[in-house]
């Protein structure tokens, strides 16, 4: 691969050229001023001269400073929180009350029933949305949807291989008259790398199987929904898993480059389909840590983008990524202390650059979120713009000693990774050997070794604890009620009772016929859902041609 630490000698463009870009994302240069009167710019750099060139400008390569010339000033972060609990009813409900609070996105994380492949009647009904929503198929999404923005608002699926959310929106669009193309938002868990590694969901598809789908996905909506992120590479499931902050990222980045070498492979010019990758990160309470992480992403990402894939679209080279605060860093001690660590790691989101953020409610460590507790969540995006003012400067702690050189430090341990990763045959053959399983395991098993001697802190749990922490009433997410439970089922007998029957079982043949040959078998995923397959019936026909996942040993 294009060597990382490579620093590109490029010359920059000038700064005036950042002022035009600017220009052009913002109406006017607008004044802004604090409270005492003084004026605040939207950038700052050096007097007298361009920035050095591993720092640069926002909206250009390498891209240390933002991927956007105007970033919040122009173009707000995406305030998001992940929303999946109980009956598509249910989340419909909460997702209303988010936008009332002042969520921009939408969100939809389905029952852990439906991440493992399986419909609500072929799990014990005990397990039924409480981890997710219950999404069956097409009409369970419209009801989920009904009266919610889904066409003009970017909106992310945790969808994974064979897709079939992604899918049950398309047909649901179709029914509704809504145009493919108009169509935006995420495939949020489709990299199956991040799945096999670090969320142990390796026995849903092969490991070959589940490469295919994703390839077959991403071509089928580059060609027919050209504004989706049907790539999205995770490094939060590596993070949450015990990965340090530079492994995390590192990993991501090799992740990428395995999915791009298999596009390429396929034919896809890098330009065509580089501008749609998008990431996943986690962020953790270590402040600076993170925010140096980002900052040292996005340049390696330009590098690798330029000199691995010749690409020449300066989209191609920007690390796009959505963020989500550290669940790992929530404690059931103490949990109210559990406000001021969300705010802490959506700060340093927001000051390493994120495009779209996620704040965990507080009572997460105890249960699915309350709706009081969301609100906080979504509250405290709302402060950190509106009233600490974050949006105003661009990457405001550019330049500062500390950060750059961390910076610079922080890259040199993610291209160290990196260089391992490479040297294993790449991320796929690192995952099939479990190589990356292991290095997770011992970054998680070093940390809680490091919180159990005391020689890392962490307040409530092991110092300023109490001998009996106060009561916290907490108002989790409500449980869904047998009478619940025996709705769904009910209307997903319904469901299949009205089907055509041959119609379906057609459309199904033809999707387990699609990987004996070179039909894009994520169309055909389209297909049997338009013909009223359910996700369970779509996840076994999947299963059944290219196997199921087994598991690996670390090495």
């Amino acid at each position: 691969m294009a060597d990382p630490t490579h620093l590109d000698r490029t010359p920059q463009a000038p700064a005036g050229r950042w002022t035009d870009d600017y220009a052009r994302e913002v109406a006017a240069m607008d004044c802004r001023r604090n409270r005492s009167g003084i004026v605040v710019e939207p950038l700052y750099a050096p007097h007298g001269e361009d920035a050095p060139v591993q720092l640069g400008y926002p909206g250009q390569p390498p891209f240390t400073r933002g991927i956007h010339a105007s970033m919040y000033r122009g173009r707000p972060w995406s305030q998001r929180l992940v929303v999946g609990y109980g009956l598509p009813e249910h989340y419909n409900a909460r997702m209303r009350m988010l936008y009332e609070s002042g969520a921009h996105g939408l969100y939809l994380a389905p029952c852990n029933s439906h991440m493992r492949g399986y419909d609500a009647d072929e799990v014990p009904p005990e397990l039924l949305g409480t981890c997710g929503t219950l999404i069956n198929t097409v009409a369970d999404l419209d009801i989920a949807l009904d009266g919610l923005p889904y066409a003009s608002e970017s909106l992310s699926l945790g969808d994974t291989a064979p897709f079939t959310l992604s899918a049950m929106l398309l047909v649901l669009a179709r029914q509704r008259g809504i145009a493919w193309a108009g169509l935006r938002g995420t495939t949020n868990q489709s990299d199956y790398l991040s799945h096999c590694a670090a969320l142990h969901m390796f026995f849903r598809l092969s490991l070959p199987g589940a490469r295919r789908m994703l390839l077959d996905h991403v071509e089928f909506m580059l060609v027919n929904v050209p504004h989706w992120n049907a790539l999205s590479v995770v490094g939060q499931h590596m993070q949450q898993a015990g990965a340090t902050p530079a492994q995390a990222m590192a990993f991501a980045l090799s992740s990428a480059i395995q999915h791009a070498d298999d596009l390429v492979a396929r034919g896809l010019d890098p330009d065509r389909f580089l501008p749609r990758l998008s990431f996943f990160f986690d962020v953790s309470i270590s402040f600076f840590e993170e925010i140096a992480k980002f900052r040292a992403g996005r340049r390696i990402w330009a590098r690798v983008a330029r000199q691995r894939y010749r690409a020449r679209d300066p989209r191609s080279m920007q690390l796009r990524f959505h963020t989500q605060t550290a669940g790992t860093d929530l404690t059931r001690q103490q949990p109210l202390n559990n406000i001021a660590r969300v705010a802490v790691q959506a700060m340093a989101a927001i000051l390493g650059g994120t495009q779209s953020l996620h704040t965990d409610a507080w009572d997460e460590a105890l249960s699915a979120p309350g709706e009081a507790a969301a609100r906080v969540a979504i509250s405290t995006q709302n402060i950190l713009r509106d009233e600490a003012l974050l949006d105003q400067v661009i990457d405001p702690l550019g330049g500062a000693y500390f950060v750059e050189r961390h910076t610079d430090e922080m890259e040199a341990a993610i291209v160290e990774v990196m260089r391992d990763v490479e040297q294993a045959g790449g991320m796929y053959a690192a995952v099939g050997d479990g190589y990356v399983q292991r290095i997770i395991g011992e970054a998680a098993l070093a940390w809680q070794n490091e919180l159990d001697a005391g020689s890392r802190q962490q307040v409530g749990v092991n110092c300023f604890t109490a001998d009996e922490d106060a009561p916290v009433a907490v108002a989790a997410a409500p449980r869904v009620c047998d009478d619940d439970v025996a709705c769904h089922l009910e209307r997903l007998r319904v469901w299949r009772r009205n089907r055509d029957g041959a119609a379906l079982q057609r459309a199904l043949d033809a999707l387990v016929a699609a990987f004996d040959n070179d039909d894009n078998a994520y169309a055909r995923v389209v297909d049997a859902v338009a013909a009223g397959a359910t996700h369970g019936e779509i996840c076994a026909c999947v299963r059944r041609a290219v196997g199921p996942g087994v598991p690996v040993a670390t090495i």
